[in-house]
C-alpha cells in the first residue's frame, strides 16, 4: 500500500474509533462541538502511532485507541489554541473555528472534553496490560502538559512580546508546542510493544521540528484555499520564527536536513518505509 493510501485508510479507521467513542454522549451543543473538531485533518499523529507499533509486528486493532487519543488530544489543543486568548483564529481546514461556530465557552469545554475523552481511550484493555496502559498515559500527559505541549504553547504566547528569540529559543519552544506531541505519537508503538523507544524518539524529534519549519514556511508563502487557516500571522503578532531568523532558503535547507536525520534514525527498522514517506511528506505538503 503506498503511503497516501495508508495515511488515509488509517485516517478512516482513527475517525471511526472516534465516532464510537462519541456516539454514546448525550445530544448537547459541546458534544456536537466535540465531534466538529474531530473532523477532518491528516491524521498524521495518530498514523505515527498506528505504523510504529507495525513496526513491531502489532495490528491497528491493538494500537488503534492510542491513535484515537493522540488525535482528541491534538483536536482540544486546536480548539484552544484558536481562542480569543490565544491566537484568535476565525478559520481552522477552512471552516469556522469552534468558539466562532457556537461561542467561547463552548470552545474551552469541548476542548477540555476532548483532553479527557483522549486519556480515557488510553485505559482500552485492546493497548496491552495495565503496566502498559499507565505507560502510554504517563508519555501522553508529560508530551501535552507543563513538560511539552501546553509549556510551548505559554512559551508562544509570551514570544509575541519577545521579537528578539534566538534560534535556540525557537527550538525549545516548538520541542514542546508542535514536537512533544508527534514524539509521543512516534514511541507509542514502541511502548506498546514494550519495546526501546529511543530510536523512534531520535525520528521524531527530527520530524517534530521539520514539521514546525514547514508549517513557518506554509505561514509566508502557502496558499489560504489549501491550508484552510489564516497566513502570515506570526509577522503579524511580530513573533520570530525560523524562516523570520534563518530566511526562507536556509529555512528549507534546514528542514530537509532534519529530514535526513529522521530517515537515518529508522535504520535499524527495515520495514520503515510509510514512516520514512511520512518524513518526505512532512515538507512537501500544502496544509
Amino acid at each position: 500500500m503506498t503511503f497516501p493510501d495508508r495515511l488515509a485508510a488509517d485516517a478512516g479507521l482513527i475517525q471511526t474509533r472516534l465516532d464510537a467513542a462519541l456516539a454514546h454522549l448525550p445530544d448537547q451543543p459541546v458534544i456536537h462541538a466535540m465531534r466538529y473538531a474531530l473532523q477532518g485533518g491528516k491524521r498524521l499523529r495518530g498514523f505515527l502511532v498506528l505504523e510504529s507499533a507495525r513496526l513491531f509486528g502489532i495490528p491497528p486493532e491493538r494500537s488503534l485507541s492510542a491513535a484515537a487519543a493522540v488525535e482528541a488530544l491534538h483536536a482540544y489543543s486546536l480548539i484552544h489554541d484558536d481562542l480569543p486568548a490565544m491566537d484568535n483564529d476565525d478559520l481552522r481546514r477552512g471552516l469556522p473555528t469552534v468558539h466562532r461556530k457556537w461561542d467561547e465557552a463552548t470552545g474551552i469545554l469541548a476542548g477540555d472534553a476532548l483532553q479527557t475523552l483522549a486519556f480515557d481511550l488510553l485505559t482500552d484493555p485492546a493497548l496491552g496490560p495495565a503496566d502498559t496502559r499507565i505507560a502510554l498515559v504517563q508519555h501522553l500527559a508529560k508530551a501535552s502538559g507543563a513538560e511539552g505541549m501546553v509549556l510551548g504553547q505559554a512559551l508562544d504566547m509570551a514570544a509575541a512580546a519577545n521579537p528578539n528569540l534566538t534560534l535556540a529559543d525557537i527550538t525549545t519552544l516548538q520541542a514542546g508546542k508542535t514536537g512533544a506531541l508527534i514524539r509521543f505519537a512516534a514511541e507509542a508503538g514502541a511502548i506498546i510493544a514494550q519495546q526501546d523507544p529511543t530510536a523512534l524518539r531520535h525520528y521524531a524529534t527530527a520530524l517534530g521540528l521539520a514539521f514546525q519549519i514547514a508549517d513557518d514556511i506554509l505561514d509566508v508563502s502557502g496558499d489560504p484555499a489549501k491550508t484552510g487557516k489564516r497566513l502570515n500571522k506570526d509577522a503579524a503578532a511580530g513573533k520570530a520564527t525560523f524562516v523570520s531568523l534563518l530566511g526562507l532558503e536556509a529555512a528549507q535547507s534546514r528542514a530537509k536536513s532534519l529530514i535526513d536525520d529522521a530517515e537515518a534514525a529508522l535504520l535499524p527498522y527495515p520495514n520503515a518505509q510509510n514512516l520514512i514517506a511520512a518524513a518526505h511528506f512532512v515538507l512537501t505538503r500544502e496544509s
